[in-house]
């Protein structure tokens, strides 16, 4: 009987020292100026790591932990990961990965809980601040004509899907196509410019967005979402500003917790890192510069909830609140936009049709251009040429002919100016008259 106990505590001790934790799989995400590597597990991480030179390699060391996972077999599109490997462990319960880099670069090593649709995780973010894009500081400044510059936010990215419909469609998708769809158009009107916070699936902060159309010196920051909730039957788009203080609706509420949520999935180091993200955001909303941003978040969602209206369902037809931190940007316009409900079967499947994310992208242009050209921001082409031409409100029995020759300017000049393709003109319409 004693020989066994002992056997079997024997054998017990055995299990207890074999590796417990497994990689279950690699994802890498390359954005332009950064990469992150996230190595899902079946259990948290006992790890540490250090960096190594000529050549330049992270060494993670992971206790508890086999190394059966397979690194061959991982797409790897980033500038900055040349190879992964492994390599002698300290021990033999241990593994050791070597992340072969392609230069010096700053590393950040992290771990996070469960979160669905993940379990455990070991991220590594990698970053080249000497790729990091060039920053316009002076762009508002640079001349009288300079273009408005609006930032596109496709909400969500990388390690981070969004929300997720019942036929398995993934936010950050959804809202990465319509901010593209978005961009085109935005750069195709004379006089206007944008720049997208991230161009291709990778996470980006909440609280970094805002510093990318702050960098830019962006007139506006428009944040791409689709909506979700916890049973499918809400459904229609609606627009958001930024509350001071916490939402005073259910979906508000939810929306700020999905935001913590995303915030768990993709960059929980940036928070823990940023112990001074909370003051500094504290003072600048006491800026008194944020009451004209706020001023004019609400008026421009307004006039994008107008244009919406017209080809989907509005879930809330004026501007709702949240505190958000993609819109607490101080100085500058911020509005987001929910395009739709994903978890309702019916608006995911809408979502997902290019000619209604296109419709959706054109609806939300014209509501931003129809701010625009009625207030126009100081230093900009739209200014000059609204301080440069007049007005006039058409009447019954005016032509665009009979408009031309009363104010002694060119017929072709006048449809230009206002963006006319035919000579149709309706009773009300306001025409931009040009100098002569």
């Amino acid at each position: 009987m004693t020989a066994a106990f002992l056997w079997l505590a024997c054998l017990l001790l055995s299990f207890t020292l074999q590796a417990q934790n497994n990689i279950d799989g690699l994802r890498i995400w390359p954005s332009p100026a950064n990469t992150r590597l996230v190595f899902d597990l079946s259990d948290s991480p006992e790890f540490s790591y250090f960096t190594l030179s000529n050549p330049e390699r992270l060494v993670i060391d992971i206790a508890n932990t086999s190394n059966k996972f397979n690194f061959s077999g991982v797409d790897n599109q980033s500038d900055l990961v040349k190879k992964l490997r492994y390599s002698t462990p300290k021990d033999k319960n241990a593994i050791r990965v070597v992340i072969e880099l392609s230069k010096k670069l700053e590393t950040t090593v992290f771990s996070l809980p469960p979160t669905a649709p993940y379990n455990d995780r070991l991220v590594v973010d990698i970053s080249d601040d000497k790729q990091a894009p060039a920053i316009v500081l002076d762009a508002k400044t640079a001349s009288s004509d300079r273009d408005i510059i609006v930032v596109i936010d496709a909400g969500h990215g990388g390690e981070d899907p969004g929300s997720i419909g019942s036929a398995g469609s993934y936010e950050k998708d959804v809202t990465l196509s319509i901010s593209k769809y978005l961009e085109n158009m935005i750069n195709s009107e004379p006089g206007m410019k944008a720049i997208m916070t991230r161009t291709g699936d990778y996470y980006i902060s909440p609280n970094k967005r805002p510093e990318i159309a702050r960098k830019h010196k962006a007139d506006l920051l428009v944040s791409i979402h689709a909506d979700a909730f916890v049973t499918p039957q809400p459904s229609g788009a609606s627009v958001w500003v930024l509350s001071m203080s916490r939402a005073n609706t259910e979906l508000g509420r939810w929306m700020e917790n999905t935001e913590k949520h995303s915030e768990l999935l993709g960059g929980a180091a940036e928070i823990i890192q940023d112990t001074a993200s909370e003051r500094y955001l504290t003072q600048a909303l006491l800026d008194m510069s944020m009451d004209h941003s706020l001023t004019t978040s609400y008026d421009l969602s307004r006039d994008v909830i107008s244009q919406l209206k017209s080809i989907t369902k509005m879930h809330k037809k004026v501007p709702q609140a949240a505190s958000l931190a993609v819109l607490t940007s101080p100085d500058i316009a911020s509005i987001l936009v929910e395009t739709g409900f994903i978890s309702n079967p019916g608006e995911e499947k809408n979502l997902n049709n290019a000619r209604h994310r296109q419709n959706i992208a054109r609806s939300i242009f014209d509501g931003v251009k129809k701010h625009f050209k009625r207030i126009p921001p100081d230093g900009s082409l739209w200014a000059q040429l609204k301080k440069d031409h007049r007005t006039h409100q058409v009447r019954s029995g005016e032509s665009l002919s009979l408009l031309a020759q009363r104010y002694n300017v060119d017929v072709d000049r006048l449809k230009k100016a206002n963006n006319l393709r035919t000579d149709v003109v309706r009773i009300g319409q306001i025409l931009t008259i040009p100098q002569t």
